[in-house]
């Protein structure tokens, strides 16, 4: 069989794109979208933070594996070590209590790829600063920011796509799983493959002032590629 935009409904079902209710919320600083492998093809993973004044706890749920719930982790170790460009006062991590939720609570969920999704939903709250609308992204990510490559692409890509969702930020490593995509499908979306977090919060947000950028640019910043 062949699946083309023409027939995809057949194989996996109607659209289901994000209610214009929640198209909305995602104007909110803290929300962000991301994409999942699962058995039956690719899905969309909203992720969620919320901050409030406490003693310094991450606060994890929606029924998060192991892989994930490290993942939360080095999201969150890459976001303190940002602490001078997000510029939180001394102290912010030690009294901030940090949410971090992944909706539909009764589906068990694990891997790595929602990595730099948590960092984005993490950099959003802190910053206070709302991530663009009709992107989403897939990525793993390391304590400092690096971006690592994920499986499932085509199926993400799918997912993103029936939910009226063209733009797509992936791991620079996953470049060439592009062409695994059907090209009437690759035509109609466009991805931004990244090397490292500072181009991800580019994309997402968008650029700090530099003024308040407090180490040197890195050989790969600056360097994201958008492939249609």
């Amino acid at each position: 069989y062949t699946v083309s935009a023409r027939n995809i409904d057949k194989y996996l079902g109607p659209p289901k794109a994000i209610p214009e209710s929640e198209q909305e919320l995602l104007d909110q600083p803290g929300l962000v979208t991301g994409l999942a492998w699962t058995e039956v093809g690719g899905e969309l993973l909203q992720i969620e933070v919320n901050i409030m004044p406490g003693k310094g706890k991450l606060i994890l749920t929606g029924q998060l594996g192991e892989v994930m719930k490290e993942s939360a982790q080095a999201a969150l170790t890459y976001c303190r070590s940002r602490s001078g460009e997000l510029q939180v006062e001394e102290g912010y991590f030690e009294k901030s209590d940090i949410h971090i939720h992944v909706p539909a609570g009764a589906i068990p969920k694990d891997g790595p790829s929602a990595g730099i999704t948590i960092a984005t939903a993490l950099y959003s709250a802190i910053s206070g600063r709302s991530v663009h609308k009709g992107l989403a992204m897939t990525g793993e990510v390391t304590l400092r920011g690096r971006v690592l490559p994920i499986g499932g692409l085509k199926e993400k890509a799918l997912a993103a796509l029936r939910a009226h969702i063209n733009k797509v930020i992936i791991p620079y490593q996953n470049k060439k799983d592009l062409s695994e995509i059907p090209k009437d499908i690759r035509d109609k979306m466009t991805f931004h493959s990244v090397k490292d977090m500072d181009e991800v919060i580019a994309l997402a947000i968008g650029r700090l002032p530099k003024k308040n950028l407090k180490r040197k640019k890195s050989k790969v910043a600056g360097d994201t590629s958008s492939i249609r």
